[in-house]
């Protein structure tokens, strides 16, 4: 057939437009559709390599798996990753082009449009329906001219619009109405629907407000979907779910610092759904206690992150925990953090040239003007302290980094990587303290591994004293795979999943 296309649009930011896509990319797959998702600009810190070594953001990457596909980076052909409030690295079809800042990339924007039309129409090519993503809101009036990526993908796309509402903040009814109101007209007759996302409680009581919003915007609402509190990869560190406080007691104490500029925080959500694991990110002192193990995350400015640190006294409490027999974990940028000195004599993250790390590993950091960007497989290299019984457990992810760590002769490397872009390697990565306590490597999605995982977490169980735990669960992807397989029969019984196929064309 003829390949058919649905915009999912949204009244704000976080309304949970990523999650609806994720959803009927995942229904449409189990209805025998090759489907894919696309979002032709998205402004995110958490992104993921594909095989091919080409970056892209996290959210396509759930959409892709979720509809069953191969993450490509035609799915996201912009990516937009913040440097400071004013600055972002702009990465054009997986490759860096340049940081810009707001006004620079705004005036770029129109000469994006053929390469966004071209991406489209080969994803187009390969599947029978495209499942489209807005950003941000279609009303930003200030941003109508030259839009890419709201209701100017939608024409370029020609494709029918449903307007997603978020209930849990409140107003959903006045958000809804509102955007369609600051619509132009022929902007407004592509919407189609509209859907309330996040209630909780009896819908019921909403049917009357239903009925006055749709006499009032003229098009119908398709369903309201609850609440849903599903484990799936997260493209904004502003999640609420990285404000959930998870109670310790009787459990693995795992602190993630929560930095300003945090990225791939994705990579913690294979430890975060462990039975045996209360994972919470912290921002101050008095927050972390003395937490079993506490993790340095990946940063988009590693140097102003660690000066954030610094001025909170965190580094303080980092040595107060390693003393008190903690683990100190530190990935991509946080890894760097741990070392002695990291240089920026491009300006490539910050402003400064030079500043010392927290020394709790003896190496040293030089970031460059070139992105590595490679996924890899590899052995972990020790097997002493939390890495008993660990020693050649192969471990697989990706790696997104401007910096070049070099490490001491006295430093053992935390793994020895054996394969990049499917091509066989033997280089070692990361690197590990004498007991084991303190370890960095540059792989996101090492958690991921769920064989190391568990027996990473069964170690710091032997020391507490409690019985291993096993796992029925032998990946993350498996587990994400129930996940997607969740939230489509959620959504499902949710929308009028008839209606929606009739709007896009499809019997």
């Amino acid at each position: 057939m003829k390949t058919k296309n649905l915009m999912i649009q949204g009244t704000g930011s976080s309304v949970g437009k990523s999650l609806i896509v994720t959803a009927l990319c995942r229904i449409f797959h189990q209805d025998g559709y090759r489907v894919a998702p696309f979002k032709s600009q998205n402004m995110a810190l958490n992104s993921f390599i594909t095989k091919d070594g080409l970056e892209m953001g996290r959210a396509q990457v759930a959409q892709a798996e979720a509809a069953g596909k191969e993450p490509d980076v035609n799915m996201n052909p912009i990516l937009l990753k913040p440097t400071t409030d004013k600055k972002c690295q702009v990465i054009i079809k997986g490759k860096v082009y340049k940081n810009m800042s707001a006004r620079e990339y705004f005036d770029f924007k129109p000469r994006l449009c053929q390469m966004i039309k071209d991406a489209y129409d080969e994803l187009a090519g390969e599947n029978d329906i495209i499942v489209i993503e807005g950003a941000g809101s279609p009303a930003e009036i200030n941003l109508r001219e030259g839009d890419i990526v709201n209701m100017g993908m939608a024409e370029m796309a020609d494709a029918p619009v449903i307007l997603v509402g978020d209930i849990d903040k409140g107003g959903v009814f006045a958000s809804l109405a509102g955007t369609m109101l600051l619509l132009k007209p022929y902007e407004r007759k592509r919407v189609k629907g509209v859907l309330i996302n996040k209630f909780r409680g009896d819908v019921e009581i909403l049917k009357p407000g239903i009925d006055e919003l749709e006499k009032i915007i003229k098009v119908p609402n398709l369903g309201v979907v609850p609440y849903l509190d599903v484990r799936i990869d997260d493209e904004d560190g502003s999640h609420d779910r990285l404000n959930i406080k998870h109670q310790t007691d009787n459990k693995i104490d795992i602190k993630v610092i929560r930095l300003p500029h945090i990225s791939n925080f994705t990579d913690f959500n294979a430890l975060e759904f462990q039975e045996d694991v209360a994972l919470n990110y912290v921002s101050y002192c008095d927050e972390i206690g003395n937490p079993d193990v506490l993790i340095i995350p990946g940063s988009k400015n590693t140097i102003e992150d660690l000066e954030f640190i610094k001025t909170r006294k965190i580094d303080q409490k980092i040595f107060e925990i390693y003393n008190k027999g903690g683990i100190i974990i530190g990935i991509c940028g946080g890894f760097q953090m741990l070392g002695n000195e990291i240089h920026d004599p491009h300006h490539t993250e910050s402003d400064l040239e030079c500043c010392d790390g927290l020394g709790l590993l003896n190496i040293k950091t030089i970031f460059y003007e070139d992105k590595v960007t490679t996924q890899v497989k590899a052995k972990i290299n020790v097997n002493n302290g939390p890495f008993e019984g660990l020693k050649d457990i192969e471990v697989e992810g990706y790696e997104i980094h401007m910096g070049r760590t070099i490490i001491s002769n006295d430093v053992i490397p935390l793994t020895t990587v054996t394969e990049k872009l499917g091509e066989k390697v033997e280089i070692g990565d990361g690197a590990v303290s004498r007991d084991g306590r303190v370890f960095g490597t540059y792989i996101h999605g090492i958690f991921d591994s769920m064989v190391f995982t568990r027996k990473f977490l069964n170690n710091i169980r032997k020391k507490k004293k409690w019985n291993p735990i096993k796992s029925d669960i032998k990946s993350y992807k498996e587990f994400k795979e129930r996940e997607y397989d969740r939230l489509a029969e959620v959504v499902r019984k949710s929308i009028d999943l008839d209606r929606v196929y009739k709007i896009m064309g499809v019997k």
